[in-house]
């Protein structure tokens, strides 16, 4: 696609944004779509996928506690690292990195070689998310920077809720082996695609940003700060702890077969589109009363799916709540803490990305030890309770101030950009 120059700021001296100039952008949002993907198909997949490696499910869903906790250390860390390195570069290594991940899930033969490839996938996941949202921002003319970073982040939750249920459909169709092989396909196109379609990307020039860097603690005297980021651990242990084996309680609760099951979770997918958007702009105005709401709504939904999951409607109707619920949790946490924070945004999303991936890791873990000790239900009863304890985090607590006159976030306040 022509050369490419080496740019501080790549679109940020012109006036308008061109095709060119979004289309790397749409490459970078690919490319996070097919990251969280390959973190999160465990979740459509697991019990062929259990099988096939002859262990329990509560142990094959413990692969995404190991790529959560490898990518909370990776996605931070990374970006420290690179010194001058060319952040096109960086992504498309770490997108051959994701697919040798993949590459060695689909070729696993037991739980060692599992937890060795979701190492490796999680270290490429890590380099790619610490970095989308800064560089999208640089891809970009100024005016158009919160669309572009909205975009990258886009990827990350259309993964969430709908790459899940995509999986699904291709494992069952030519087995869990077999997607996980696509993904790895999928992240060897997004390489190319990323060193032909963005430009040359330097470490920026930012002192200011190394000084404010020198002092994190005081983050945490804010008090709303605190609460969000307690809230969003609690919250996000119960999601996944529950989110992980959504499979197996459709197919034992519920009695569903493969394809009602890859359909319940698509529904999940579709809802939680329209959940990521609706809570984006009603966030935007109320961060504390859209994050408070979307709590409530995953601890009713998954107390609904404990208490009536073997009524499929109520299953169904759980299920599209559910994922209406969760598809905005992502979106409203980050207006939450810039706006609990709005002098310190990069800082404090920084501890907001770690805080959400490590909650992943836990969460899935906690699953695993109650699936094998206890039961299904009994994992969806806690999960709920839990998230119900966030919920009363949040009521009790302060949240973040609103903003006068109902306008909605600036840029910087709706951006991602928390590490460079």
């Amino acid at each position: 696609m022509g050369s490419h120059t080496p740019a501080e700021n790549a679109g940020q001296d012109a006036t308008r944004t061109t095709r060119r100039q979004w289309s790397a952008v749409a490459v970078l949002s690919s490319s996070t779509f097919v990251v969280v993907t390959s973190e999160m198909l465990p979740v459509g997949v697991l019990t062929p996928m259990a099988e096939g490696l002859g262990t329990g499910t509560g142990a094959a869903g413990l692969s995404l506690t190991i790529t959560g906790l490898v990518t909370a250390v990776t996605a931070p860390a990374v970006p420290r690292l690179l010194g001058r390195l060319d952040r096109r570069v960086v992504l498309a290594v770490a997108m051959v990195v994701l697919a040798v991940g993949n590459a060695l899930t689909a070729v696993a033969g037991g739980f060692g070689a599992l937890v060795a490839s979701r190492v490796v996938l999680g270290l490429g996941m890590g380099a790619v998310w610490g970095l989308a949202s800064a560089i999208a921002v640089r891809l970009v003319a100024a005016r158009d920077a919160a669309l572009a970073v909205s975009f990258a982040v886009g990827g990350v939750a259309a993964a969430s809720v709908v790459g899940v249920p995509l999986g699904t459909l291709v494992g069952n169709a030519f087995g869990w082996r077999a997607a996980f092989a696509s993904l790895a396909g999928a992240a060897l196109l997004l390489a190319g695609a990323l060193l032909a379609a963005l430009p040359g990307l330097p470490r920026p020039a930012s002192p200011a940003e190394a000084g404010a860097r020198e002092a994190p603690a005081p983050l945490w005297r804010h008090p709303a700060v605190a609460v969000g980021l307690v809230l969003i651990a609690l919250l996000v242990t119960a999601h996944f702890a529950a989110y992980t084996y959504v499979r197996p309680v459709l197919e034992e609760e519920t009695g569903l077969s493969p394809t009602p099951i890859a359909l319940v979770l698509m529904v999940y997918g579709v809802f939680g589109l329209v959940g990521n958007f609706v809570a984006g702009a009603w966030a935007a105005r109320g961060a504390r009363a859209a994050l408070l709401t979307l709590t409530a709504g995953i601890a009713f939904s998954v107390g609904l799916l404990a208490l009536f999951g073997t009524v499929t409607a109520v299953t169904g109707i759980a299920v599209a709540l559910w994922g209406l619920a969760y598809g905005g949790l992502s979106v409203a946490g980050q207006i939450w803490m810039t706006r609990a924070a709005p002098a310190r945004t990069e800082q404090v999303t920084g501890v907001y990305v770690g805080v959400f991936t490590a909650a992943i890791a836990l969460g899935a873990f906690l699953g695993g030890l109650v699936v094998e000790a206890a039961s299904l239900t009994f994992l969806l009863g806690g999960a709920a309770a839990l998230a119900a304890v966030a919920l009363a985090v949040g009521l009790l607590g302060p949240g973040p101030r609103a903003r006068s006159g109902g306008a909605v976030a600036t840029p910087d306040e709706e951006s991602l950009i928390s590490r460079s």
